[in-house]
């Protein structure tokens, strides 16, 4: 017996039939059916899942049906068995489980067009070597077990099917140059296949910057040409290390679209300002994806005349934050002045303006000689007062604030050392600020110092926060909650840092750090579409909240669970699968269409297994 789907109307209905032999009507035998049992409409019992008839059609032969109404007919059912003979001696005897993973990560990285794309790259250059599966090793090892280059082709053997055919250490460096000389390839595609496969909602671009540190002791030296002028900048260079680190770094700026799926990234040397790679990242990623209009969100540091004109002369949109500490005096006193805010509750309130700004743009051409444009922007400020963020900065403030209040009750017997008085710089008086400040300074003349206006006005922003955008006619909760997401590139970074092991510890030319990264990137990705089909397949499970800003699972759970599903070769190419029960991979089977079942397989039905998963 058998699950049947047929047709009525244009409706797809389920019966249980069984085959028999009968007589045509001239004598003949000839193969026939009889109806066991109708099901109804599929309709009626689909779970939303995907693979639905597939996952029914498999839970019968193992004799657990999904629909309650099959279960006496389960007995009837046949149900494969298999006879396995072990022999003393046999290698069989000494089993080693092998991991699975491949067959969640093939499909994806397949879904991706990054096969296609490198066999055609493979071909058209004359490589000899097996490049597909190279970069495929490098990144699954990224999202399974982060290593040096030489250690994750180490693991090839560990895979049931191992990615590379014919591993030569060697061969690795050798991938890394072709995968960085193929960067803008590869971004495409992933981009185009994404866009078919999801509709890659290109409304919302999110941009930020982070950096990574190299424990090495100088920083990369530039290199000039014969005048003397910088021709090649170094990459690894002294800067603002985001981990707090006194090594070279070297920056990236993340691009990311509005279903939290990474778009394209830049790397730029260490010592580069974040607001000076928002246009060169533009320019050489999203600018030619043909993404139509977007709005681009990103934070302060990337918020200044030239960056917000480059995004509007190609069309798109911008919600950038601004900084009221560094706005203008009559800008702050509009920001808290109670006068047209909308109060929305006790703890929240928030209003807007249109304003206008002169700007004049410096540009250079290839001779270094500089013109100057005059430009007016057109913008909505929109400011807003939180209290969870005012007692976030109060929070930040407390011991300095706390130590001013102890200064100024007991200035006689309080002396502050060189490195408090630092700290009160910026709120001391005008004609003090010059002063000597590396020796201990007496507490009654530090009172006297102090500008209580200075330290008013710091403590009379607190709680506000303001944002720009060229959006004039968008809702100023819009704005506000659009700005908001940005907090999910974050996400990305700690992945990248975290799960992923993105440090580019044992790669040193620009060449194979730009290629590491990139690897990276795509180990991101690809995880990203997994917990992005878990979030779509249980919207109640731990992700929580809006859809489109939820993971489903995190990169920790799913890589430990893919990490662990294996299996184990028996005598006879039978496969028995290993920790195939545990709820992280059951969730991370079922969101991609995949019923492992309990059963033995043979490698035509680990291959059918692999067929059977659904990335878009």
């Amino acid at each position: 017996m058998h699950i049947e789907q047929f047709t009525v109307r244009q409706r797809p209905y389920l019966r249980l039939v069984e085959s028999r032999r009968m007589l045509s009507g001239n004598g003949k035998p000839i193969s026939g059916k009889r109806l066991v049992l109708g099901l109804g409409p599929l309709s009626r019992h689909d779970d939303g899942k995907p693979g639905y008839l597939d996952r029914l059609r498999q839970s019968f032969r193992e004799g657990r049906p999904l629909i309650d109404a099959l279960k006496p007919y389960v007995g009837d059912a046949p149900r494969e068995e298999w006879n396995i003979r072990f022999r003393a001696g046999d290698d069989s005897c000494d089993g080693e489980t092998k991991r699975l993973a491949a067959c969640v990560l093939d499909p994806v990285f397949s879904a991706l067009g990054l096969d296609q794309l490198l066999a055609s790259v493979k071909h058209a250059s004359k490589i000899r070597y097996d490049l597909q599966g190279l970069v495929r090793l490098l990144v699954y090892g990224r999202i399974l077990e982060p290593a040096s280059k030489w250690a994750t082709m180490e693991q090839n053997k560990s895979y049931h099917e191992p990615p590379v055919s014919s591993p030569n250490p060697d061969n690795v460096y050798d991938a890394l140059t072709v995968v960085d000389e193929n960067a803008g390839k590869i971004f495409r595609r992933m981009n185009t296949c994404i866009k078919r496969g999801i509709g890659r909602n290109p409304s919302l671009v999110f941009y930020d910057v982070t950096n990574f540190y190299f424990e090495i002791a100088e920083a990369d030296e530039d290199v000039l040409d014969e005048a003397g002028n910088v021709a090649v900048k170094g990459l690894r260079k002294f800067g603002v290390s985001k981990e707090n680190r006194k090594q070279p770094i070297v920056q990236i700026g993340l691009f990311m679209d509005d279903n939290g799926i990474p778009v394209s990234f830049e790397m730029f040397p260490g010592n580069t300002l974040d607001h000076h790679t928002l246009r060169p990242a533009m320019e050489r990623t999203v600018d030619g994806f043909g993404l139509g209009r977007f709005v681009l969100v990103a934070d302060r540091g990337m918020y200044s005349a030239p960056n917000m004109c480059h995004v509007t002369d190609a069309g798109n949109g911008y919600i950038v934050s601004k900084s009221l500490r560094k706005s203008t005096a009559a800008t702050r006193r509009w920001a808290v002045s109670p006068d047209g805010y909308e109060v929305v509750s006790d703890k929240f309130r928030r209003k807007s303006r249109i304003v206008q700004r002169d700007v004049t743009l410096v540009k250079k051409d290839k001779d270094g000689k500089e013109t100057r444009e005059r430009r007016r922007l057109k913008e909505k400020e929109v400011v807003y007062w939180s209290e969870a963020f005012y007692r976030r900065e109060m929070h930040e403030h407390k011991s300095f604030l706390d130590f001013v209040e102890r200064l100024r009750a007991n200035p006689a017997g309080f002396r502050a050392s060189a490195a408090q008085s630092k700290n009160l710089k910026k709120f001391l008086k005008d004609e003090y600020l010059n002063r000597k400040t590396n020796e201990v300074v007496d507490g009654r003349k530090l009172v006297a110092m102090i500008d209580d206006g200075k330290l008013n006005a710091f403590t009379e922003l607190m709680g506000y926060y303001m944002i720009a955008t060229s959006e004039l006619d968008a809702p100023d909760q819009e704005v506000i909650d659009m700005y908001h997401g940005l907090t999910q590139i974050e996400d990305q970074f700690r992945e990248m840092k975290g799960t992923l092991e993105a440090r580019p510890v044992f790669v040193n030319t620009p060449e194979h750090i730009h290629a590491h990264l990139l690897v990276c990137f795509v180990a991101l990705t690809m995880m990203r579409l997994i917990q992005r089909k878990i979030a779509i397949a249980e919207p109640k499970s731990d992700a929580g909240g809006d859809l489109k800003w939820t993971y489903g699972m995190s990169g920790e759970r799913l890589s430990a669970a893919l990490r662990d599903w294996q299996v184990l070769r028996h005598p006879g190419d039978l496969y028995q699968m290993v920790n195939s029960s545990g709820e992280d991979i059951r969730r991370i089977l079922s969101a991609l269409g995949v019923d492992v079942g309990k059963r033995i397989y043979t490698k035509g039905g680990i291959a059918a297994l692999k067929s059977s998963v659904k990335v878009f």
